[in-house]
């Protein structure tokens, strides 16, 4: 399975390992599912995850980024959106999941994702994304 992963779902996942989101990256880090990633999205990790406010040491960062980029597959996102996402910062993600043909993007908050109707792969939760894969109680 590939899967395009928003920012929230790895913090999510280093702050609290045993729930769904710290599943999620340990599926990821043991190769079950494939993360796709870009320059952008993996720009934009390293970002988050450097910030004070989460109280990560900075080179234990630095492994986990090198390890999670190691085991992503990188996408050329030259497919560009027709609408305009509800947040623009958003745009890379939604980008990468066209291009890379991913089959889900999980995020912690699928409404800054717009109408999931219209979007071209199931959009979910951590919770829907486990639920569906069959580890996880919804």
């Amino acid at each position: 399975m590939r899967i395009v992963l928003d920012t929230n779902v790895i913090v999510s996942g280093l702050l609290n390992p045993e729930g769904n989101p710290g599943r999620i990256v340990d599926l990821v880090l043991a190769g079950e599912v494939t993360l796709l990633v870009d320059d952008r999205i993996l720009g934009e990790y390293r970002t988050v995850l450097r910030r004070r406010k989460f109280g990560f040491d900075p080179a234990d960062i630095s492994d986990f980024l090198d390890l999670l980029e190691a085991e992503s597959e990188r996408v050329v996102a030259a497919v560009r959106l027709n609408r305009k996402p509800p947040d623009e910062s958003d745009r890379p993600f939604l980008e990468v999941v066209l291009a890379g043909a991913a089959d889900s993007l999980v995020t912690g908050n699928v409404r800054h994702f717009g109408p999931a109707q219209s979007a071209p792969v199931p959009i979910e939760s951590p919770g829907e994304f486990m639920h569906r894969w069959g580890r996880s109680p919804r």
